[in-house]
């Protein structure tokens, strides 16, 4: 069985980081699977999904990281094409990567005790974003 949903959320733009762990439980516990994966998936070229421990130091530090080795300030070619200055936000999600898939056993998602799953915002400007999650399972 293939079920596929959406979920909406909303950032603040570069630097924003959304805990989704919740929401996809949710689309999970929602069908009629039991066992299976989940991937969750963002469309666009900007943004990226992982896994963190959501907490305050490590809210600050991933961005803080991402600027060290992909600075927002550096002039990047992407921008030449399209004047709009997010050069460094592709370079981000490319890095990061844009799906995560998660296993679920018994509607529950297999994440570590200090493992949410997160939504990374890397364009330089607030956005509105719909996630596709995929469930496959039995």
């Amino acid at each position: 069985m293939v079920i596929t949903k959406t979920i909406a959320v909303s950032t603040a733009g570069a630097g924003g980081i959304v805990d989704i762990t919740d929401l996809v439980a949710e689309a999970v516990r929602a069908e009629d699977v039991s066992s299976g994966t989940a991937t969750v998936f963002v469309t666009g070229s900007t943004g990226g999904l992982t896994t963190i421990e959501y907490e305050p130091g490590l809210l600050s530090d991933l961005p803080e990281v991402m600027e060290r080795l992909i600075p927002s300030d550096v002039h990047y070619k992407h921008d030449q094409t399209w004047h709009d200055g997010n050069g460094f936000s592709h370079l981000r999600a490319a890095l990061v990567g844009p799906d995560i898939t998660i296993p679920f056993v018994s509607k529950r998602l297999t994440l570590g005790t200090w493992q949410q799953i997160v939504f990374l915002e890397f364009d330089n400007h607030a956005r509105r974003r719909e996630l596709i999650v995929q469930i496959m399972g039995e």
